[in-house]
């Protein structure tokens, strides 16, 4: 985890130092270095027979943790929606 920390405080300085010269190149090696580690991530999941054996088991627990999760944001924002309204003096 130090290794980690350690290495992310790095790019932030080496970022910071050359912020003016690789604006543009910088964002095109960060998507290629995503795909590949979402490429890099399938490979290691299909190649787990545990993982490929519990799809579906996985598949529901995800579905009702997106659910819950949606549902869980909309109901806050409507309450905070309504905050503000009351606040502003307007109907809730």
């Amino acid at each position: 985890m130090f290794t980690v920390i350690l290495l992310m405080l790095a790019g932030i300085g080496t970022g910071y130092l050359l912020r003016r010269r690789m604006k543009i190149r910088v964002q095109g090696v960060i998507t290629v270095l995503i795909w590949a580690l979402l490429f890099i991530l399938g490979v290691e999941v299909g190649g787990d027979e545990r993982i490929i054996g519990a799809l579906h088991t996985l598949g529901a627990e995800a579905l009702l943790l997106a659910v819950a999760g949606t549902l869980g944001s909309v109901v806050a924002a409507w309450l905070l929606w309504r905050q503000v309204r009351r606040r502003k003096g307007g109907e809730a």
